[in-house]
């Protein structure tokens, strides 16, 4: 699944402020500050000369970066005191209006800013004129996980425990926990990094597997814990891990693609032999279940006998 929208937007307008006070900020600490490979910064800052005030020469953002630093040439020439008006087109105003009316819906979003938001959709619908009716015959719903997002946002906020059941892969079960939430981000999905009072230990959920939230009155107190550094990624292997072995087909090469692995030699017939490290093997499984004819476990021994008894069951299941 793509990088949930609200929280990329969130954090390329917060890029924009953050550039604009550090001129030749380097690309590595930029990325580490924001919790995300300096590739998708790289992405991130290719989108931004594309963004501004108005398409017309001067407008756009003129940000550009040597792979070692980022600069914005232009910062100065956009600043609020030289910045024309804002103007909006016909389509700009009907698309601004959606929006705004479709995140005014979501659940969990603060009364005041749900407040700030109408009254701002408010103005732009008496500024707009004729182009707000077209607005008004267009609706969005969000997808369940931008409920999730935004009561985690607002649990956050207002520094409250939140009551999670939560779907584990590795066990394929629903567990119900307690949690104070410490942030959110984004690394492939969207995550919530937070203090588990069932196993207390920090813990990361992704919101997708989120299948009930609620709001607690209790007040969120996690310990004091050092952010995890993401720029390497979510799953961040160590030498002591124990090692595992798959060899995929063809159709199955995008799990280089997908998982850290410390080799990854061509086989003959177009696939690979992938060497990995994980700290919980027995996760595998359910990818060797995805991978079916592409792939399978080679070693360890008994983790490759435990997939291929769990694809077995799976069959049986299928032909009753």
């Amino acid at each position: 699944m793509a990088v949930n929208a609200i929280d990329q937007t969130r954090r390329m307008l917060s890029l924009v402020t953050y550039l604009r006070d550090r001129p030749g900020a380097r690309v590595e600490e930029v990325a580490r500050a924001f919790g995300i490979t300096t590739d998708e910064l790289i992405s991130d800052l290719n989108v931004l000369p594309m963004c501004g005030t108005s398409f017309r020469g001067g407008d756009l953002l003129e940000i550009d970066t040597d792979g070692e630093r980022i600069w914005w040439r232009n910062a100065d020439a956009l600043g609020s005191d030289t910045a024309q008006p804002l103007r909006l087109a016909a389509d700009e105003a009907t698309a601004l209006l959606v929006a705004a009316r479709a995140v005014a819906t979501l659940p969990g979003l603060r009364e005041s800013d749900r407040d700030a938001l109408q009254r701002a959709t408010a103005k732009l619908e008496s500024a707009a004129g004729e182009s707000a009716g077209a607005s008004s015959r267009v609706s969005v719903t969000f997808e369940s996980e931008s409920g999730v997002f935004a009561d985690v946002d607002r649990a956050i906020a207002e520094r409250r425990r939140l009551w999670l059941r939560y779907y584990s892969p590795a066990r394929d079960e629903l567990t119900e926990r307690e949690v104070d939430p410490i942030r959110l981000f984004a690394v492939g999905h969207t995550y919530v990094e937070a203090w588990c009072r069932l196993s207390e230990a920090r813990r990361t959920f992704r919101l997708d597997r989120v299948a009930e939230i609620r709001l607690l009155d209790e007040r969120a107190d996690p310990p004091p814990v050092e952010p995890r550094d993401l720029s390497a990624g979510l799953v961040q292997p160590s030498e002591q891990d124990p090692e595992v072995v798959i060899e995929v087909g063809p159709g199955g090469r995008w799990v280089a693609e997908y998982y850290p692995y410390d080799s990854a030699e061509e086989l003959p017939d177009g696939g690979l032999s992938i060497t990995l490290r994980t700290p919980d093997p027995a996760s595998l499984r359910r990818l060797a279940l995805r991978l079916g004819r592409d792939g399978r476990i080679v070693a360890p021994r008994e983790l490759a006998q435990s997939a291929r008894d769990a694809a077995r069951s799976a069959l049986a299941a299928y032909g009753e």
